[in-house]
Formats: structure tokens, sequence, C-alpha cells
């Protein structure tokens, strides 16, 4: 049952990050805008406008999207590992009154926690660069979260079933790579081979960028109640199942 008792938790993880804090901000900062700035810049003097905005202002919504995505994947996956397998944080917690749904609640909240200042330090970039003038594009502030909640969600099912750090190279490798090139970050889903473009509907990527991309260009997105739909199921069925798993292997 979900209750407050994750805060405390939330605090923990809050607290060590904080020690670190200038190296992991400038981690989740500086990798995401020199691909905006190199390919949006680079390659969008060679290509002609993409849906009626110069291609770095479309590629600017697939960046922050995927930085969320990035974000809230590494938590989950190496650092939630870590305090999981390596330090035995979680175990050590658990000897408190407090249950390992609080404990994964607050990993999940503590994800979409750092990955809302990733999505945050690419959105300042954008309207730096003149990229967005819409006051719409702060509710982009909004659909942050539900991203990072829904994609460490996610990657906190390859946690539950991980032995090691080198596990984590199938998930990058076989999801979240084909899904950044299939969901609308660097190019038009519409341009796809039908196919893709079926795969692509489904994945959560593809409804983060269709919320996002809009907000960015001042129009309201179409279909928004049914993306944020998506991405909340995505985000709800993925913690349930990873809740699952965790408990299976922490009776062994």
């Amino acid at each position: 049952m979900i209750s407050l008792r994750f805060v405390p938790v939330w605090r923990r993880n809050f607290l060590v990050w904080r020690k670190l804090a200038i190296p992991s901000v400038l981690g989740n900062f500086a990798d995401p805008v020199i691909i905006l700035l190199g390919l949006g810049y680079g390659l969008g003097s060679m290509l002609p406008e993409v849906g009626g905005v110069p291609y770095i202002a479309f590629f600017a919504a697939g960046t922050l999207c995927s930085a969320t995505m990035n974000s809230a994947t590494f938590e989950t996956m190496y650092s939630a590992f870590s305090r999981m397998h390596v330090q035995r944080s979680w175990e050590a917690i658990m000897t408190a009154p407090l249950t390992l749904e609080d404990v994964v609640l607050a990993e999940l909240v503590w994800a979409a926690s750092k990955s809302f200042l990733a999505g945050l330090a690419i959105l300042i970039v954008i309207w730096s660069l003149g990229l967005s003038h819409s006051w719409l594009s702060l509710w982009v502030l909004a659909v942050i979260p539900l991203i990072g909640l829904c994609f460490g969600a996610l990657a906190l099912i390859m946690t539950a079933l991980a032995s090691n750090y080198d596990f984590f190279m199938y998930y990058f490798t076989l999801v979240i790579t084909p899904m950044t090139m299939l969901c609308g970050v660097f190019f038009p889903t519409d341009r796809l081979p039908q196919v893709f473009q079926a795969i692509a509907s489904v994945l959560p990527l593809s409804h983060a960028t269709s919320l996002v991309r809009p907000l960015l260009f001042g129009e309201v997105p179409g279909h928004a109640v049914l993306h944020l739909a998506v991405l909340a199921a995505y985000a709800a069925c993925a913690a349930c199942i990873s809740l699952l798993i965790l408990r299976r292997r922490l009776a062994s």
C-alpha cells in the first residue's frame, strides 16, 4: 500500500546525491546539450525545415525526452542496483518499520526527481537559444516527472532481474537505443515504414515526444489524454512487475 513512509528513503538518496551534485548535474546536462548543439546546428544546416520548424527546434524536443529517459533509466538501474545488491542499503533500510513497497516507491520518485533536473536543464537551454517562445512550454515541466517515472519503472524491472552490471547492456542495446531511433527523437515517425510506425506507436518514448514537441511549439498536443494515460499505464504496470520480481528475489 502506498504511504508517505517512502519520503525518508527519498531524502536519504537526495542527501547522498547532494555530495556529488555538481558532477552529476554536469553529466546529465553536458552530454545531451553537446548532442543537441552538434546535431542540431551541424546536421540542421544541411536539412530543410522539419514539420515547419528548423531541425534544431525539432530535435530539441527529442533531446529533452531522451535525456529525461536516460537519467531515470541510469538511476533505477546502476544506482538502485548498487543500493540493493552491492551496498545492501535496502536490506538495512527494511530493518526499520518500512516495507519493500516503500523502498521501491522511493527509488521511483527519486528517479523521477533526478530526471526532472535533467529535463529542466535541457528546457532552459531550449529557452536560452530561443527555440521555444510559448508559455505552453511551461507545461513540459509537468510532463517531465511522468516520463521519468515511466522509464524509471521500466528500468527497475531490469534491476530486479540483473545479477551484475553487465546485464544492463542488453537493455540499452535492445530497448533504449532502438526506441531512441524509432520514437521521434531524431526524425518524424511518419517518415518510417508502416511496420516501424506501428511498433513506435506503442512505445512510451513516442508518447513522450508527442506530448513535449507540440508544447514547445506553442500547440496543444493532440490526444494528450491518451499519451498521458499510456505513460502512466507503463509506469504503473512496470512498477508492479518489478515489485513482484524483487519480492521473490529478496525472499530467496
